[in-house]
């Protein structure tokens, strides 16, 4: 033991719920812990400085699924499972946006469009053929048709005419949404400790033993969030997959508003005011992609930038302000895994891409497995 009497005394004993993973599903749990038991000791430990996976990496989208990703999910799900993956994500959003703000987030509610490239005229066409069915099964939760036709008026090229827009979609501020679940939880008096890496745990009738570096300790109940890096604890259940970004500097008079997705969500861009945020590719390398390490390659970097001067900015000079990844957890089924692991430790983990909008539920209902 490396501690102090003070530090063991305040931090690291009568731990009712230690929490693995500081990003949007930690950091609702911890809240939801604190709703449901007020007076209890609450720890949240994070290996990083900041969250490691995507949390403060992601590209800020507020939505549920793009027409093409829907249609490929049928393929793969029942159609009862697709309704209910989106009336979760749609749930998380609206849990999201009360525990913070719309103003906090700085959520933009310009919609979502989907653009097809020419020589993807199969799923142009599949796309716009199966909006009426796609509509007719979400109206029962949105009571409006989610998906409409429109004529491109942002001056895209090398695409069909037509979009496919959503209202229901928008985007965020991912800087503003994660400082303040932060605040929130520490202001309901929950405990944050970066750079903690949990080397291991065991769990008996009562309690939980972690090791982290230098030292263990116990915990009630023990929580992991961890998403993106959970494939050992759900024996391959979940794989990483990261995910590349990059941003322009602001460009002046730039007239694209809205998030947009291409490719079956395999890339998508958005405006961040008078940037282009643009991410994705990873379906350019799956094996490569399917890592843990936070880096960008130059297949990927160089498509995104291609799409930038070909697609989506054709007409304009823009520099490439800044690039990074972050790390998604993603299955063969695109259900979240939420459950207990072992004795006294559960996990929420799996969220698809779709963490923005699933985590915040996530969160919650893994605090209520308790």
């Amino acid at each position: 033991m490396t501690l102090s009497f003070w530090e063991y005394k305040n931090w690291f004993s009568n731990v009712d719920f230690t929490i693995v993973g500081s990003g949007i599903v930690g950091l609702h749990c911890g809240l939801r812990l604190r709703e449901r038991f007020p007076t209890s000791k609450i720890l949240i430990l994070e290996k990083g400085v900041l969250p490691e996976g995507a949390s403060t990496k992601n590209a800020g989208f507020a939505c549920f699924g793009s027409i093409s990703e829907i249609i490929d999910d049928l393929n793969s799900h029942t159609e009862e499972e697709v309704i209910q993956l989106i009336e979760k994500r749609w749930s998380g959003l609206q849990l999201l946006r009360k525990r913070l703000g719309d103003e906090v987030i700085d959520l933009k509610l310009f919609g979502g469009y989907e653009l097809f490239l020419k020589e993807d005229e199969s799923s142009y066409t599949n796309c716009l053929q199966k909006i009426p069915f796609i509509n007719d099964i979400l109206k029962p939760l949105f009571k409006a048709d989610v998906f409409s036709k429109e004529i491109d008026r942002f001056g895209f090229e090398g695409i069909h005419e037509n979009l496919i827009f959503n209202p229901f979609e928008g985007q965020i501020d991912t800087g503003n949404m994660m400082q303040a679940l932060v605040k929130a939880a520490i202001q309901n008096d929950i405990l944050i400790l970066n750079q903690q890496k949990v080397l291991g745990f065991a769990s008996s009738n009562d309690e939980v033993v972690i090791q982290i570096e230098n030292f263990e300790f116990k915990t009630k109940k023990l929580f992991f969030a961890t998403n993106g890096f959970a494939e050992k604890l759900t024996d391959g259940e979940v794989k990483p997959a990261r995910a590349q970004v990059l941003i322009t500097k602001p460009i002046p008079n730039l007239d694209i508003k809205g998030t947009f997705h291409l490719d079956k969500g395999f890339y998508y861009f958005r405006n961040f005011g008078d940037r282009i945020l643009l991410g994705g590719g990873r379906n350019l390398d799956f094996e490569g992609e399917t890592t843990t390490e936070l880096a960008q390659t130059e297949q990927i970097q160089n498509r995104l930038y291609s799409l930038l001067r070909e697609v989506i900015l054709p007409n304009q000079p823009f520099e490439i302000e800044h690039r990074w990844s972050g790390i998604m957890g993603i299955g063969s089924h695109k259900k979240p895994i939420v459950k207990e692991i072992s004795e006294n430790v559960y996990c929420g983990v799996r969220l698809g891409g779709m963490g923005v909008a699933i985590g915040s539920l996530v969160g919650k209902e893994i605090a209520d497995l308790v």
